[in-house]
């Protein structure tokens, strides 16, 4: 993206936060009686039962983030924050559909945008709503749409309930019509840099001055931009290396993936081979003549792509899974058109057998990406918002590039975007829950709410698996039956179980129209979802992870489960996740450069990159790729 493009988004974005921020501030206030000096009493600011009910919710989030250990003041503002957020996101999300052609024009011009005319014609009486016709417009738009991406256009979410008063909503729908911006609605980047640029940069200033103190800090502290040519050259060295070596270089995305670094004298073992013996090269050799010497890859069995998994543990707005997807859709028409290719272990059929027409796997290719392929862990839910939503919008570019229509378009109504949450913090909800379970569901029931409390700071540096199989064997020591035997089976059986409980609780919940506890069970979903991703092997793991130190109260347990990788956090993102590769899966990450040459970092190198790895590529990229003073280096390593 060009660098007035860039800064024009970014002065608009960072004008639409605080218009926003005063809007919501005004409405809590003003209209509600919430401040930041607590809840005023009266009847004063309650004109209407639909004010009522819109305060009572909004004090229901706020007491649901107080019993996390948030104070008042902070649980404040992060909603006021997430609000704002929210708004600003779904306005964006609209004028890229516009943009991209999957929506009628509903936002670039305002309440005269085509869009909005048609459904006045449709509803003559909506001209005697006033500005509320607009708002109901946008809102069954956004209806519509949170039947797929529900994470960002759900409008039972609490942080809906504030909604932008005319002058508000004139001011931020002018900022996105602006002629500067026009360039940009059609970038897979945009929503990214959108992201990037709410939190200003005298915020981050300010938090990197003391030491972490919360979730929240840590994932603004390291909100990195990853730029496009690094994402290409880990992903075309991880994903495309893996397809490449799988077809032993007869692949044409050998032709895209021009960061893939592939020798003209590669010879591809077969499998049982070892390659011959070689003489040395002389002291004085070339390097010319090293890269014509012979170099043997080891043989890599072939693989149906609806089985190969890939994650990013520290996804952010998920700019690797974008890029891994285009990725994806070649290697899925490729793999078709090979024809002769071993079973998938989903479906124990060969992809052919499943499509036996090209046009039905095409239509089905973006459900087989983001329901199998892509994986993103966040601590940070509005990167979750961000990152489904980007993901979401590029699965619909690709049916418009084919010519599917809306109507002939298979329903994407999840993405494998997890938020790592620790078990909710009501205590009178998590021992309701306890009370409700039989023995002995209870007992594992209270070991796993404990074992998840840091979650959202710790996101899969959490070793939760083990902690599970443990309390699992503890839970069930004795009873017999479904754990007899602990197979690789025992969580999803758990899994099921915690999964009927959460949807009664949640029903219940709906019914009698209790917040709290439908937010206690969609924290708990986010909890066992962040498990089911820690379960799984993956072909690959691409990051830009945190760096630094970490937060004060997770010192004492990184340090206990990471003492080879203790020198820096993005360390211990790489030895957690060279774990949770298959064998030969390949790691891609960019981080700071330093870990390969501290002393303190020493037993990292022999350990982990060097221990349990055999490093693949490594460019030093010095200073200025990161919006940060720290030099980096981008690497791949192979998992032995």
């Amino acid at each position: 993206m060009e660098k007035e493009a860039l800064n024009k988004l970014k002065s608009t974005v960072q004008g639409a936060r605080g218009i926003l921020h005063r809007e919501n501030s005004e409405q809590l206030q003003g209209d509600m009686g919430i401040s930041s000096s607590g809840v005023e009493e009266g009847e004063g600011f309650l004109r209407s039962e639909d004010a009522r009910q819109r305060r009572s919710r909004i004090l229901e989030r706020l007491r649901h983030m107080e019993a996390k250990g948030v104070g008042w003041k902070r649980a404040l503002e992060t909603f006021i924050r997430s609000s704002a957020f929210t708004t600003l996101n779904r306005l964006l999300a609209l004028r890229m559909l516009e943009a991209r052609g999957m929506t009628q024009q509903c936002v670039s011009k305002g309440d005269e945008s085509e869009g909005f005319k048609e459904f006045k014609m449709l509803a003559p009486g909506l001209s005697a709503l006033g500005d509320y016709a607009y708002r109901l417009y946008l809102e069954c738009i956004y209806d519509e749409l949170s039947t797929e991406i529900g994470v960002l256009f759900d409008r039972s979410d609490p942080t809906s309930l504030i909604w932008p008063r005319r002058p508000a909503l004139t001011k931020l729908l002018q900022l996105l019509a602006s002629d500067e911006l026009a360039m940009v609605w059609d970038q897979d980047e945009t929503i990214g840099w959108a992201y990037q640029f709410f939190n200003g940069d005298d915020e981050r200033k300010q938090m990197r001055k003391h030491k972490i103190r919360d979730s929240h800090e840590l994932a603004v502290r390291n909100q990195f931009f990853t730029p496009r040519y690094v994402v290409r050259f880990l992903t075309e060295n991880t994903l495309g290396r893996i397809w490449y070596e799988m077809r032993k270089g007869e692949t044409s995305i050998r032709d895209i993936c021009d960061y893939m670094v592939a020798r003209k004298s590669e010879r591809f073992l077969e499998e049982g081979e070892e390659a011959p013996e070689q003489e040395p090269l002389p002291d004085d050799a070339t390097i010319e003549q090293a890269l014509e010497q012979p170099c043997y890859v080891e043989h890599r069995s072939p693989r149906d792509p609806r089985d190969l998994r890939i994650i990013d543990p520290a996804c952010g707005s998920g700019h690797f899974l974008l890029y891994c997807f285009d990725l994806l859709a070649k290697i899925y028409q490729e793999a078709w058109e090979i024809g002769d290719q071993p079973t998938s272990d989903a479906t124990g059929s060969t992809l052919r057998e499943d499509y036996p027409e090209i046009e039905d796997l095409r239509h089905d290719i973006p459900v087989l990406i983001l329901g199998r392929n892509l994986h993103g862990i966040e601590i940070d839910p509005r990167c979750a918002q961000i990152a489904s939503l980007a993901l979401w919008m590029k699965a619909q570019a690709y049916y418009v590039k084919l010519g599917i229509q809306r109507s002939r378009r298979p329903a994407i109504n999840r993405t494998n975007i997890v938020i790592a949450e620790p078990m909710p913090g009501e205590e009178g909800l998590r021992e309701e829950m306890v009370d409700r379970a039989e023995e002995p569901m209870a007992k594992l029931l209270a070991s796993l709410f404990d074992s998840m409390d840091k979650a959202d700071e710790l996101g899969s540096l959490l070793k939760v698996e083990d902690e599970l199989e443990d309390a699992i064997k503890r839970a069930y020591k004795g009873w017999g039956g479904m754990f007899e035997s602990l197979d690789e089976d025992m969580w999803a059986k758990v899994r099921g179980k915690l999964d009927d409980m959460l949807s009664q609780l949640a029903d219940e919940a709906q019914r009698r129209g209790e917040v709290r506890q439908r937010l206690f069970a969609g924290d708990a979903r986010q909890g066992i979802a962040l498990i089911d991703l820690l379960e799984h092997p993956y072909d690959v793991a691409l990051m830009n992870p945190p760096f630094g130190e970490p937060s004060k109260g997770t010192k004492s347990y990184l340090k206990k489960e990471y003492p080879d990788s203790k020198c820096d956090i993005y360390a211990m993102f790489v030895e957690r996740w060279l774990e949770l590769l298959r064998p030969k899966g390949i790691l891609g990450a960019i981080t700071s450069r330093t870990g390969f040459f501290l002393k303190t970092a020493e037993s990292w190198r022999k350990e982990v990159v060097l221990g349990m790895a055999r490093p693949t590529v490594f460019a030093d990229l010095g200073y200025g790729v990161l919006d940060a003073m720290v030099e980096t280096a981008a690497y791949c390593l192979e998992r032995e």
